[in-house]
């Protein structure tokens, strides 16, 4: 009897897992140079990365977070961290996705929410009052940005003119 439970239990989280991952599109040829994030992962940090670096304008003037493939520079970052951290950082993912927006009472998952949504789902784990929520929601925060401003086309947002010294060698 206790193998038939356990048979059905490893049959229940095998769909659940199969149902949860599906419906992600991701182009092929993105697909094929992900080396840390699966395509459901790379769907969701795009998704967050597009409403945390927003832009304040939509003339067209400030290159978006897809603009600059903050998830795909990410998708190679995370292959630097410590095996534990990038775990971590993937169950964020995860809790971002499937579980954060039942809190905010929202029954679909965080990349089927409009962008209004979505903001109140981050917003929330912003302002949690569970630490390890709101520090979590900082260290994405903080990767997104990194992802975001490391290309020079962001750099005239916050003022920054540049490096002083040219990347060339004299």
């Amino acid at each position: 009897m206790l193998a038939s439970v356990g048979a059905g239990l490893l049959a229940a989280s095998t769909t659940i897992a199969f149902v949860r991952t599906r419906g992600y599109d991701v182009p092929p040829e993105k697909a094929a140079r992900l080396r840390n994030l699966s395509p459901w992962q790379y769907v969701v940090l795009s998704a967050v990365a597009r409403r945390i670096a927003a832009p304040d304008v939509d003339d067209g003037s400030v290159p978006t977070a897809d603009d600059v493939d903050v998830a795909g520079f990410l998708d190679g970052y995370l292959g630097n961290l410590p095996p534990d951290v990038r775990r971590d950082f993937l169950r964020l993912l995860a809790f971002v996705e499937h579980l954060a927006p039942l809190g905010c009472k929202l029954a679909s998952r965080f990349t089927r929410l409009g962008p209004a949504d979505q903001d109140r789902v981050l917003a929330a784990l912003e302002s949690s009052r569970e630490g390890l929520l709101r520090g979590g929601f900082d260290g994405l925060k903080a990767m997104v940005f990194m992802g975001y401003y490391r290309d020079a086309r962001t750099w005239k947002i916050p003022g920054y003119a540049g490096p002083f010294v040219s990347a060339k060698a004299t």
